[in-house]
């Protein structure tokens, strides 16, 4: 019997690849105790039409177990219709939902270590009336956390992001000194409480290019970044001055830095995925739980051949297990001092 909290992993959009990458965890032995939420039958189906033979055990926390490669631990929610590789229906995007909710409840009550997420379908949610933004700001309002920050880690780099998904024309309004130091200060502290970094540095973009020149390309590092982040290092947190993004990302740079913090999406996230697509992993900085994700889409023409690549899946199936097993000791070491 095991007495370690479990990870539950969500498989995401029943017609796209997520159940084929969960199939795929029996197949190897796993560092921690893993739970798969979907619909059983889905799965069934699914490793018929793979030629994957797994056996799939239902869940109860009570008599839970380890098991061999082969076998599947199985938390069975109902879809509302058979699904389809590759064809979204809209009907089943409350099952999607009911999935993450169910796992981040579980991870609220301690019955999980943490959740891991398989991609889902923006578009098939709101194309069933349901009003959804994405995995991120989903877990934040069920866990009724005000903020919340997007970090990718792969190919050897950690890029937070002070903005996600925003129009370009939008961003430089909402980066303001608040936003900054609000964002730094979360990103501070999971690095310290689920990374197990002691005092974590980190390397800040600039917004505009060049990080403004001097004020003759923007003046958002001179009247914004640079204040602030003078008084935050003069407060103990090492971050660094506003850097040109495009000179930031080199070597000798990124050894020195334990995460770089990019101002917009596209600012950051091109240099590592070039560095570790397939093999990177989205964290939600800022929750009360451990989240990861897998740092891909829903591939919806690869679901059912067999093609789909798990490679990000099992490398956030790792981080979340190592996040949790850094928070648990930074709790015991909080308790003994």
């Amino acid at each position: 019997m095991n007495t370690t909290p479990v990870l539950a992993v969500t498989s995401g959009e029943p017609a796209g690849i997520g159940p084929d990458l969960c199939l795929r965890l029996a197949q190897h032995d796993q560092n921690r105790p893993l739970v798969v939420l979907a619909d059983r039958d889905l799965l069934r189906q699914r490793a018929g039409q793979l030629g994957l033979a797994v056996e799939l055990h239902d869940y109860t926390a009570q008599q839970f177990s380890w098991l061999p490669p082969g076998h599947l631990h199985v938390l069975h929610l109902p879809l509302a219709q058979p699904a389809q590789p590759g064809k979204l229906n809209p009907a089943n995007s409350p099952y999607v939902l009911e999935l993450l909710k169910r796992a981040a409840h579980g991870c609220q009550s301690g019955e999980f270590a943490g959740m891991v997420t398989a991609p889902i379908h923006k578009g098939a949610i709101n194309d069933a009336g349901i009003p959804f933004t994405g995995h991120t700001e989903f877990l934040a309002e069920l866990t009724r956390t005000a903020q919340v920050v997007m970090m990718l880690a792969g190919g050897g780099m950690r890029v937070a992001l002070a903005t996600t998904h925003l129009p370009l024309r939008e961003v430089p309004a909402a980066i303001t000194a608040g936003l900054l130091e609000s964002v730094l200060r979360i990103i501070y502290r999971d690095l310290v409480r689920r990374f197990g970094i002691a005092d974590p540095r980190i390397l800040v973009a600039g917004l505009n290019p060049h990080a403004g020149e001097g004020g003759y390309l923007g003046r958002e590092e001179i009247d914004i970044m640079i204040p602030l982040l003078d008084g935050l290092r003069a407060r103990g947190m090492n971050v660094s001055e506003p850097l040109p993004a495009d000179t930031l990302f080199v070597p000798h740079r990124l050894a020195q830095c334990d995460c770089v913090l990019a101002m917009y999406h596209d600012q950051g996230l091109p240099v590592l995925k070039h560095a570790s697509f397939g093999q990177g992993v989205n964290v939600t900085l800022g929750l009360p739980i451990i989240r990861t994700s897998v740092d891909h889409g829903t591939a919806l023409e690869l679901a059912g051949t067999g093609k789909a690549d798990a490679g990000s899946l099992y490398a956030a199936i790792r981080m979340a297990a190592d996040m949790a097993h850094c928070e648990q000791a930074s709790s015991y070491t909080g308790r003994q001092n």
